[in-house]
């Protein structure tokens, strides 16, 4: 709106204090101007968290998101990469500056639990489930009007960019090009804008990886474009990481050693085997470096608690009472939390042979995997034509057959980084650019992005 300050945060996802220096002129030079600063990123250091407390200014025992995903007691459920706004507690930072300002509009770009949210231009990814079996590629939008509007000037979004083996530096360049969009057309006073193209490369191969430098490179691009295009319309910008990446050597499979205690549940599915999460007496739900476990025997912890302090790897092991408190954080986390050492992480995997593993195993399926998989970052190495067996399983959804296409790999050591951990090395830790107060932790940014108007700040 003319005459009144706004501002754009830019969640750069992955981005370090140690990447920065490394090939990045734009993000660089932007932070020579404005200031950067590193803070201690949130516990645990994964996506949701992070963005649920920069935006409530709460910890999760108050806002609820212990995690990318957590075990629902009540339908015994694990439930992963949800979108509904509404599991988050606390006022959103939108809603404080609405009560401040008359007007005052906010766009939500691809930042997570975007469904159903209180902002007034929301766009995230949603795919189509029709009831043949069939996944279509699509997004969610807020008016849901502004769906086929901005498919018919941008393009669809490309899907496989945000997620998988094939994920890239084209999802951040659409949704770039989606707040731009959204600038010209309803230009938000607050804009919220996620590009998440570091996590892709930085998991696969760490920050040290071969072709770190290259993406690097391309993602400086993309966001000082942006940066460059919303400052010459008058808006300010801040830019904002959730975690860096540490590089990582070794998986940790949880309920695989839970499973040599007798305590984990499976069953049998047509030769397959899947986790009975409500029928085990104690369950890890893996998450980067953190794995919540869930003890349905309640007598059971002491000797969980036990076992776990006794697994190489384990760097901590905390109470889930002790970090979460009473209520919603309470409700949703672990009974127990380990903690990975720097060099680790943990994997969902549960199985003890690979030909028993579950159909989903070797498909990219964020939901029904009871665990985070950066794995389904890798085409299996072991398929000979993997182009050719994708675009057999194309054919065969064009002509209407079901199948799976089991391209990812069961091997865990391809992983090279991962996050979660909230203390680490400080090269490690996340940054914000630009921000006019203090920044201690990830809570912190709510309190930095109010300050822009408390400050009267003009961009």
């Amino acid at each position: 709106m003319e005459g009144r300050s706004r501002l754009a945060v830019i969640n750069l996802v992955g981005l370090s204090a140690s990447l920065l220096e490394r090939g990045m002129p734009r993000l660089r030079a932007f932070a020579e101007r404005h200031g950067r600063q590193s803070f201690r990123p949130a516990f645990p250091a994964v996506t949701c968290t992070a963005q649920a407390s920069m935006l409530t200014g709460l910890d999760p025992g108050r806002h609820g998101i212990v995690g990318n995903g957590w075990y629902d007691r009540e339908d015994a459920e694990v439930r992963f990469w949800k979108q509904s706004n509404h599991l988050v507690r606390g006022p959103k930072v939108w809603e404080l500056l609405r009560e401040r300002t008359s007007g005052f509009t906010c766009a939500k770009l691809f930042w997570w639990y975007n469904m159903y949210s209180s902002a007034d231009f929301a766009i995230t990814p949603r795919p189509l489930y029709p009831s043949d079996g069939r996944k279509v590629f699509d997004i969610h939008t807020q008016p849901m009007g502004l769906r086929e509007e901005i498919k018919a000037a941008l393009g669809d979004f490309p899907f496989p960019a945000f997620w998988g083996p094939a994920a890239g530096i084209g999802s951040s360049q659409w949704i770039a090009d989606s707040a731009r969009w959204v600038e010209e057309r309803h230009q938000p006073d607050l804009n919220l804008v996620y590009l998440p193209h570091l996590d892709y490369c930085l998991q696969r191969e760490g920050p040290e990886g071969p072709t770190v430098d290259a993406e690097l490179a391309a993602i400086d691009e993309v966001a000082g474009r942006l940066i460059q295009f919303l400052e010459a319309a008058g808006v300010g910008v801040m830019v904002v990481s959730e975690y860096g990446i540490s590089p990582v050597r070794r998986a940790i499979a949880l309920n695989r050693v839970f499973r040599k205690e007798g305590w984990i549940q499976v069953k049998d599915e047509l030769g397959r085997e899947t986790l009975d999460a409500g029928g085990c007496r104690a369950f890890a739900v893996a998450d980067h470096q953190v794995a919540h476990v869930y003890v349905n025997d309640r007598g059971l912890i002491p000797a969980v608690r036990a076992r776990l302090e006794a697994v190489d790897g384990i760097d901590a092991v905390l109470g889930g009472s002790e970090l979460w408190g009473a209520g919603v954080g309470g409700d949703r986390g672990g009974d127990l939390v380990a903690v990975a050492d720097s060099d680790s992480w943990f994997s969902y995997a549960y199985w003890e042979d690979d030909d028993r593993a579950p159909d989903f195993a070797r498909t990219i399926d964020i939901h029904r995997k009871p665990g985070y998989d950066p794995v389904e970052l890798f085409v299996d190495p072991a398929l000979r034509f993997p182009r050719l067996k994708v675009a057999a399983h194309l054919m065969r959804k064009k002509l209407g057959l079901r199948g799976l296409l089991e391209v990812i790999p069961l091997d865990d050591t391809l992983v090279r980084g991962s996050h979660g951990r909230d203390q680490v090395d400080p090269g490690e830790q996340p940054v914000v650019l630009g921000s006019p107060v203090e920044v201690a932790s990830a809570a912190d940014i709510q309190r930095a992005i109010l300050a822009h108007w408390d400050e009267g700040l003009a961009p």
